[in-house]
């Protein structure tokens, strides 16, 4: 089920379990996942892109090694908000894998996660190369941080 809001989002999760978040390029699909009780999200891997189906059978085992619950999709808005060609991409890949998997599936903006991953790798003095293999899920891991930052002041303020 695909939700249009944090709180439709909410509404659909079960109280615990682990959530994924995914930030889709052209090329690569960056993987993080939470913990159950989803306070902390890790990066976790880059899937290389192939064919839907299996991009979607790699992830669907993820899923089911972690138990995750619940998906949040990068979505990779203009800088003004509007949305583009990839937010469509973006969309297109939900309603896809709406079809494989019951669970809830939300968006959440992505806008510079990837300058944000870029900049902590290099505090962190990665070489050219590692960030080259790490950047995709790192910036998954922002977006579905974002997200459980947000989940987190919604439990607060209920």
């Amino acid at each position: 089920m695909i939700c249009d809001t944090p709180d439709d989002f909410v509404a659909a999760l079960p109280p615990t379990g682990a959530l994924m978040g995914l930030d889709l390029g052209d090329k690569t699909i960056g993987v993080a996942l939470s913990d159950v009780m989803r306070s902390v999200a890790t990066p976790t891997e880059t899937v290389r892109r192939k064919k839907f189906g299996l991009d979607a059978a790699r992830l669907q085992a993820v899923m089911a090694d972690r138990s995750v619950c619940g998906i949040v999709l990068g979505l990779p808005r203009n800088m003004d908000g509007s949305e583009g060609p990839r937010c469509q991409s973006t969309r297109a890949f939900a309603r896809n894998f709406e079809r494989l998997w019951d669970g809830p599936i939300t968006f959440w903006d992505e806008r510079l996660s990837t300058v944000a991953a870029e900049k902590a790798l290099l505090e962190a003095d990665t070489t050219r190369k590692r960030r080259a293999e790490v950047i995709d899920h790192v910036a998954a891991s922002y977006i579905l941080q974002g997200l459980l930052d947000r989940l987190a002041a919604m439990a607060r303020q209920a």
